[in-house]
């Protein structure tokens, strides 16, 4: 397989993708793909869409970054995504990082086991889109940070063995090299 992969859209992947264009029924969305997906405004509004009356700049505009569904996809047209499942929508907080679409499986690991330690371990709630960007949010930048260095090393080890057990112990010496570095500015 190999290690650098375009994402190919698969109808109910999770992806986040940032807004580059708004036109009269919707929004393109870039989701880090060889395509464009789509964005119909009947897909991200609650209530009927009036062209003439409706701007849809008030609700997503250009850079906007959004956590959508793959909910239509062929080769024949780009993929067309939906926000209007719960837990979907308009990404307001957090990080990104962004993978090769390649490692994801590596990150959510086998039954979600590596996903499950990394927050855990470091506190966080992290979304894992299929088009290798990855959302974090948690109480503080530094249990952001601790996130972001764990991910980043799955990405680099992915294709090595007992990754799992070196992440935790990862997060766990940074939190301790941390805590002393306190009790040291205390003392």
């Amino acid at each position: 397989m190999a290690l650098h992969t375009f994402y190919v859209p698969l109808i109910g992947d999770l992806v986040i993708g940032k807004i580059t264009e708004t036109n009269i029924n919707g929004w393109t969305v870039d989701i880090n793909s060889a395509y464009m997906a789509n964005l119909k405004a009947s897909e991200a509004l609650n209530k009927p869409f009036k062209p003439q009356r409706d701007d849809l700049t008030n609700f997503l505009d250009v850079g906007d970054l959004i956590l959508a569904k793959v909910v239509a996809y062929d080769r024949t047209r780009d993929p067309s995504l939906t926000i209007l499942e719960p837990g979907l929508g308009k990404v307001t907080y957090g990080q990104i990082v962004k993978v090769s679409p390649a490692k994801i499986p590596r990150i959510i690991g086998r039954k979600g086991s590596m996903i499950s330690v990394l927050k855990k371990e470091t506190g966080c709630s992290i979304t894992v889109g299929q088009n290798g960007l990855v959302l974090i949010s948690g109480r503080n930048p530094e249990d952001e940070r601790l996130a972001i260095m764990a991910i980043q090393k799955i990405e680099q080890e992915a294709h090595t063995s007992g990754l799992t057990d070196r992440v935790t112990e990862m997060i766990r010496k940074e939190r301790g090299v941390l805590k002393n570095e306190r009790t040291d500015e205390i003392s």
